[in-house]
């Protein structure tokens, strides 16, 4: 359980760095971080670092496909952990 939840710290830490760095380099116009990738650290357990960086850099809250894509994989996550957590409570 440690190792999980060291896990999602640096997740969640690298996936808040990623969005924060692409946001940086938009403001520069230079070469950004593609959206799978930043949707990839999302779906792989890096969904609140994403949130928070979305909201405190204003990043992507515009893009209706991106922001359906990022939700989408948040929804699922929380129907897994949910599934998951029945599953283990037995």
């Amino acid at each position: 359980m440690e190792a999980l939840f060291i896990y999602l710290i640096v997740i969640n830490s690298l996936c808040f760095l990623t969005f924060g760095y692409d946001k940086w380099q938009a403001k520069k116009n230079k070469r950004r971080i593609s959206e799978f990738k930043l949707l990839f650290l999302t779906g792989v357990g890096g969904t609140i670092g994403g949130i928070v960086s979305m909201y405190l850099f204003k990043h992507k809250t515009n893009k209706f496909s991106f922001t359906l894509a990022f939700y989408a994989i948040a929804i699922l996550q929380i129907v897994l952990f949910y599934f998951g957590m029945q599953m283990f409570k037995s």
